[in-house]
This record gives structure tokens, sequence and C-alpha cells, in this order.
């Protein structure tokens, strides 16, 4: 009857209508085919950049007046050579099962964190190292780190490092116990007292040397490990983008086919 579509009308629609749809998939999953090779090219620059800069003799510490111009993209990871005093503050411990750029480091333990004072009378906070222990011992790792608090100068070389924030799934800080889950060194120095006046550094420092007679804390060079899997994801992504096409194609060619 007149007025109503056919089924020969109607199938050029259905398959326009079934066209859009694929190539609104196929766009997005070469898109992310697409974002994941830029990844992999941004993932290689900064990894040459973190080899360069671990692999550098140290240079001094930024001056004060550097540090608000500081920031972790151009400056993680430098390596720094600099004379200070471990100033005798409660510590805190920041609770770690491993660690991504130290190869030495298995298994659960915490990081030791202590104010050192500058020769200007600033504070810069450091990492001297791993303590292991699976029990969160609070004794043992006080008698670990009592014996760097000596009050004299001492020849430091370690690695610039910005602050870490919580996410909402980590656990909240005891600072009763001196216990981080993150490296929020300024809420760690806000809440053990550490600024004596002079300022704290906006970063911390991973201590590569001097290693305690004891071997506790241990600190040690750094090394870069970064996943580098972009390009299998690449692949997949415009796997599945060519796989929607040709699925598309199939069934294009199916539906003209003459009915029996």
């Amino acid at each position: 009857m007149s007025g109503q579509p056919t089924a020969t009308a109607a199938r050029p629609r259905g398959i326009a209508g079934l066209a859009v749809i694929a190539l609104v998939m196929v766009s997005v999953l070469a898109g992310l085919g697409v974002w994941q090779l830029q990844r992999r090219q941004e993932k290689h620059v900064l990894i040459a950049a973190l080899t360069e800069r671990l692999a550098a003799a140290p240079a001094p510490l930024p001056a004060a007046s550097q540090w608000p111009t500081l920031d972790a993209a151009h400056d993680e990871f430098r390596r720094v050579g600099f004379t200070a005093t471990f100033v005798a503050k409660p510590d805190a411990m920041v609770y770690s099962s491993g660690s991504a750029v130290r190869n030495d480091i298995t298994g659960p333990g915490a990081w030791a964190f202590l104010p050192a004072r500058l020769p200007g009378g600033a504070i810069v906070i450091v990492n001297a190292g791993f303590v292991q222990n699976t029990m969160q011992d609070r004794a043992q790792q006080d008698r670990a780190v009592r014996p760097l608090v000596t009050g004299a100068p001492v020849a430091l070389t370690g690695y610039l490092r910005f602050p870490e924030s919580a996410g909402a799934l980590m656990p909240d800080a005891d600072a009763g116990k001196r216990l981080w889950f993150v490296r929020d060194t300024p809420a760690m120095a806000r809440a053990l007292g550490w600024d004596e006046g002079g300022g704290v550094a906006p970063f911390y420092i991973d201590l590569e040397t001097p290693v305690p007679p004891s071997g506790v804390p241990k600190p040690g060079p750094l090394t870069v490990h970064l996943k580098d899997d972009h390009l299998q994801y690449a692949i997949t992504w415009f796997g599945l983008a060519l796989v929607v096409a040709a699925a598309f194609v199939v069934w294009v060619i199916q539906r003209r086919r003459p009915q029996a």
C-alpha cells in the first residue's frame, strides 16, 4: 500500500544507522590506539630523562630562593649532594610493601623519614632508607633511626623527590604511632613539629649515601623501572577497531544478498 515503507526502502536506512554506530566505535577504538602510542612516546621521553638525572653527578642542593620554582616534572629524581644535621625530633615511618625504584628492597617494612637542618637554618626532610619489619615494631624502628641523630653535620647524597597525597582508599595516618601510608611530608612536618622557624623544603630527599654502619635504615641508589606496555595496548585497540569494521562489512554483504 502507498505510504508504507517497503523492505527495500527500509534496508538502506538500517544499513546507514548501523554504519554510523560502527563508525563511532571504530573512531573511538582507533583514537584509544593513537593515544596509547602517544603515551608510549611520552613514557620513553620520561624514562630517558629520569635515567639521565639518576646517572648524573650530584649537583648542589638548590638554594632556598629557588625552592618555589621547583616541580616534579622538571626536578624529580635530580641527584644532589649537601651537608645537613639530623634534628632530634620524632621520626616518621611510611609503610611500604616494596619499592618501584629500588631493586634491593623486598618485603614489607617502612621508610624512615627524619628532619635535617641545613647550614642556613631551613629544614629538609630526608628519607634515610628502608627498615624491614613485618610487624611495624616501633621500638625496633626507633633503635634503627636513633644512631643517625648525632648532632654533627653529615655529607649527604640523594635524590630530590616530591610529596604524595593520600587517595580516597588510602588508610589515614596514625600520628600517634608516627606511621604514614603515603609520603605526605608536609603533613608529617605539621604533625611532628619539624619546622623550627627556618622553613621546610617543599621536597624531600631519598638518601643514597652514607649507609649507616648497621646498614639500617638502608639507603641506596635509585633505578628506573617504569612499565612500558603501551604498544601492547595500542595493538589491542587497533585490533578491536579492525574487528568492528570487518564485522560491519560482513553484515552489509550478508544484507545485500538476495533472499531465497
